[in-house]
């Protein structure tokens, strides 16, 4: 396996170094941890990256495309060079909660482009969402973000092996972060299921130890293809995930 990456949401600071002091345990087995750049909590994702390497050396913020304006340099340009954050996620972002905050009709693409002009040294790293249209189109929008210079994509999860196979197959050669994520309550299931169009196999549950057992099996063939996965424990016990999945 290549690298292990976890996703942290940055809700306050108290609760993000506690995680991250509890993720200390797991060194050498974990990789990167990235912070998403979510609008209802205080901590921007470059900051809770620059708290993340005071842990581990590699941390990745998310960046939002609709929060950048392409008639101006980019915001955070400063703040990554000032506290060497290397590698970056573009995201299309959620349209937010707040009239207050503005946003731009701007596409995931044209950021990729606006890094790699402002910010050369900085590898960039792109979103797949498998579930957003059909393959073919998902496919092609692959290929605009490797030829806007995305250097590596983060999928959504996976929870059918069959489909993250298909997927592997059919984006061979490119550097991905397989997406996993506990889903652990039939709430949780329905949000999957409403808003992301995820349909479940046949056999999944939403429980801790099917989730266990499905992302060490995802591990498991990662390793085997020397691939990397991105651990998105949202919503469930922190510790007892990792715990089950570094048994």
């Amino acid at each position: 396996m290549k690298r292990v990456s976890v996703e942290l949401i940055p809700r306050d600071e108290e609760s993000l170094r506690g995680e991250l002091q509890l993720l200390k345990q797991y060194e050498g087995k974990l990789d990167v941890i990235n912070i998403p750049d979510l609008l209802r909590f205080d901590i921007r994702s470059w900051e809770g990256s620059a708290m993340a390497q005071e842990y581990f050396p590699m941390s990745m913020p998310h960046i939002r495309a609709m929060d950048i304006d392409l008639d101006k340099e980019l915001p955070m340009k400063d703040y990554l060079r000032e506290h060497n954050i290397k590698e970056v996620l573009v995201v299309q972002g959620d349209p937010p909660q707040r009239m207050t905050h503005e946003v731009y009709p701007t596409e995931s693409t044209d950021v990729i482009r606006k890094f790699r002009a402002e910010m050369p040294e900085v590898k960039v790293y792109a979103g797949i969402d498998q579930y957003r249209s059909s393959m073919r189109h998902e496919l092609y929008r692959t290929r605009r973000k490797v030829q806007a210079g995305a250097a590596g994509f983060f999928t959504q999860p996976f929870f059918d092996m069959r489909m993250l196979e298909i997927y592997m197959d059919m984006l061979d050669g490119l550097d991905v972060y397989w997406g996993v994520s506990p889903v652990v309550t039939a709430a949780s299931q329905s949000y999957w299921e409403r808003k992301n169009n995820v349909i479940f196999p046949k056999n999944f549950a939403p429980t801790l130890t099917w989730s266990v057992e499905f992302s060490r099996q995802v591990m498991e063939m990662a390793d085997k293809k020397d691939a990397n996965v991105y651990l998105m424990p949202i919503k469930t016990n922190l510790e007892e995930y990792l715990a089950g999945v570094f048994a």
